[in-house]
């Protein structure tokens, strides 16, 4: 690979499957770093390969446990700048602390603020994350930041299953990208009215707003922690007359009980993605697994090679969606290079960019 075109994946200890499946579609090895807790539970870490001037792209998802893994990304990121990286971008499929986005209590902390500080003091120069739980998170951040969505995958996937008699159903808080996922699918949308109770990742389900009856329904939200909410929605949809239903979100956190919860509803499946490890135990009966690797392969491309990102959800739409037929097992490489049209084994040697040229930067 000519030294224009040279870029290097790294991953923490939080979601290391993910990066290798990104390096597979790449057809790239994954960087060699050591990333250890000591007894004294310090976090320890050295880059192996050679840094120096290379764009770095760091896979490191703020998942569970998330303090730990918040602190091996600051660690991970302060390294490379030590090891003067050209630039460092950090992926954060699953952002951590992104229901703390706002002030809504007395005395209380912005912590998805904080955690935006953080990165960009440790040394990040951009960042690309996977739906946000609320879009104002990007504005937290001084460094640009490509927020990617799961929608066309998983919109994909039901899309596969030509299902009649559709409604996509989502709270307020989705309400913007679940509207592109049920024109994606050609449904009309309902709206969930809840209100949260306190601090206890509770929430009481008010209002089904919209035409459900007779209809088979898609829950759609950003991600599914305990479950309790999403099993409310299933029961208020059952009272409105719902025949049959289905969930999707893109961050399976699945804390307890969230399976027990999912295995007693009558949701007939529920389709996440792997922006956050899901161990073996949680998989299988309901839950089925679609891989954002592709996806975020190709962002690092074209952020690599200054191209469009955006173009991946208007121009490129199609090429978004079929990342879905991409085999994680066999572990075939990508389609397309970048969106520009060269085979895997052809590299961009000559630097030219994509037809629709420009590049989502905002700095």
């Amino acid at each position: 690979m000519p030294a224009a075109d040279q870029y290097d994946v790294y991953t923490g200890n939080a979601n290391p499957e993910l990066a290798r499946n990104i390096c597979r579609y790449l057809g790239i090895d994954l960087g060699r770093a050591e990333v250890f807790e000591f007894a004294n539970e310090n976090i320890f870490v050295r880059i192996v390969d050679n840094a120096r001037e290379k764009d770095v792209f760091l896979i490191q998802p703020t998942s569970r446990p998330v303090n730990k893994s918040i602190m091996e990304l600051l660690i991970m990121i302060d390294a490379f700048k030590r090891a003067s990286a050209g630039r460092i971008t950090a992926v954060v499929p699953y952002y951590g602390y992104g229901r703390s986005d706002k002030k809504d209590q007395p005395r209380v902390p912005i912590t998805a603020r904080l955690i935006a500080d953080m990165m960009t003091v440790a040394g990040a120069n951009r960042i690309l994350t996977v739906d946000l739980h609320q879009g104002q998170i990007q504005g937290f951040f001084n460094i640009p930041v490509d927020e990617l969505t799961a929608v066309h995958l998983l919109s994909g996937h039901f899309r596969q299953m030509q299902i009649e008699n559709l409604v996509v159903v989502t709270d307020l808080g989705f309400a913007k990208r679940a509207r592109a996922f049920a024109e994606l699918l050609d449904a009309p949308l309902a709206i969930v009215e809840k209100r949260r109770i306190g601090n206890q990742d509770r929430a009481e389900v008010l209002n089904v707003i919209g035409d459900v009856r007779g209809k088979r329904a898609i829950i759609v939200d950003d991600e599914i922690d305990t479950a309790g909410t999403l099993t409310q929605i299933v029961d208020a949809l059952e009272r409105e007359g719902v025949t049959e239903m289905y969930a999707c979100a893109t961050h399976a956190v699945l804390s307890e009980p969230a399976i027990e919860r999912l295995a007693e509803s009558n949701l007939r499946e529920v389709v996440v993605t792997d922006s956050i490890p899901i161990p073996p135990e949680k998989r299988g009966g309901k839950i089925k697994v679609v891989s954002l690797a592709p996806l975020i392969a190709e962002a690092i491309v074209r952020i690599h090679r200054g191209q469009s990102v955006g173009a991946l959800f208007t121009s490129e739409v199609q090429f978004t969606q079929e990342m879905l037929l991409w085999d994680v097992e066999a572990g075939t490489g990508r389609p397309l290079a970048g969106g520009d049209g060269r085979s895997t084994g052809e590299s961009a040697a000559d630097g030219t960019n994509a037809a629709d040229g420009a590049a989502d930067d905002p700095a």
